[in-house]
């Protein structure tokens, strides 16, 4: 037996601390979440409303925009009109609010801390437990506070999302300044820009690439995310998948799953290309 005075009762502290948020700023909480949530309906109903045809060709126009290819922006679209022949067209507008809302979180609160961690090394040294912390931890887990502060719904599932889907493009962001060759930055220095000059017209524009890898990898995350938030209340094809499982109905499972598998080749496709753009835009950048 493992001696008992040596036993931590983390899980007590935790609670307390949960319940000290709840009660002093409760109010605080159920604002945001009240905010969070009108965005996302009326994301959502926009999306819902929208003819299908008109939601394929904006993907097929973005698919060529991103990738100059019309293979790709034709194999997009025919991805969803496959969704739609499963009967799931509605349910994937549905994650499709949720996917932009949770990524565009994820990708604005990641950005500025990956740019912050570049800069700083003793941030960096605190951040990187913190982030190895949040990617190995099961994604199970996060739904618990979620749902102390929020209580089921699609808000709660939102905030788990952004929890499990932020590390990559923080990561990433923090990489891709740092790999910014220092020869460019003493180039820069010597012409008398300044450090924030060097940022956003040298840095940012040079670690693109990296920064484009880490929303597509965010992006991939978040969807994964989409059948365990299911389980707090969130719709989509994720409750599709839970009530096949509830029911034993595979062939609703496996609708559900192919739908989600195609969403997914979609965003992939979409970040991928836009990544790849930047990719070839950086010997540009190099030269300036």
């Amino acid at each position: 037996m493992f001696p008992e005075e040596l036993s931590l009762p983390l899980g007590k502290w935790v609670n307390r601390f949960v319940d000290w948020l709840v009660v002093n700023y409760g109010d605080g909480f159920s604002a945001f979440a009240d905010s969070l949530l009108i965005l996302l309906v009326w994301l959502e109903q926009i999306l819902r409303g929208t003819p299908w045809w008109l939601v394929v060709l904006t993907l097929i126009a973005i698919g060529f925009h991103a990738s100059r290819s019309w293979k790709i922006a034709a194999g997009l679209g025919i991805a969803m009109i496959a969704i739609g022949s499963l009967g799931l067209w509605d349910k994937a507008m549905q994650t499709l609010a949720l996917m932009i809302v949770a990524t565009s979180l994820s990708v604005a609160i990641g950005i500025p801390v990956g740019i912050v961690m570049a800069l700083s090394n003793r941030l960096r040294a605190v951040m990187l437990p913190v982030l190895d912390t949040m990617q190995t931890m099961p994604s199970f887990v996060y739904l618990i506070p979620a749902l102390m502060l929020f209580g089921l719904g699609k808000v709660p599932a939102i905030l788990a999302t952004v929890i499990y889907a932020a590390p990559p493009v923080m990561r990433l962001t923090d990489l891709g300044i740092r790999l910014v060759d220092r020869e460019v930055l003493e180039a820069s220095r010597s012409f008398g820009a300044s450090r924030g000059q060097i940022l956003w017209g040298v840095q940012l524009p040079l670690a693109l690439p990296n920064i484009m890898a880490g929303i597509n990898q965010t992006t991939m995350m978040a969807i994964s995310m989409v059948v365990i938030a299911s389980m707090i209340g969130a719709r989509g094809l994720g409750e599709q998948v839970l009530i096949g499982i509830q029911r034993l109905d595979v062939g609703a499972g496996m609708e559900a799953g192919i739908a989600i598998v195609l969403l997914a080749v979609v965003f992939d496709r979409i970040g991928q290309s836009y990544g790849k753009r930047a990719q070839r835009s950086k010997p540009a950048g190099d030269g300036a």
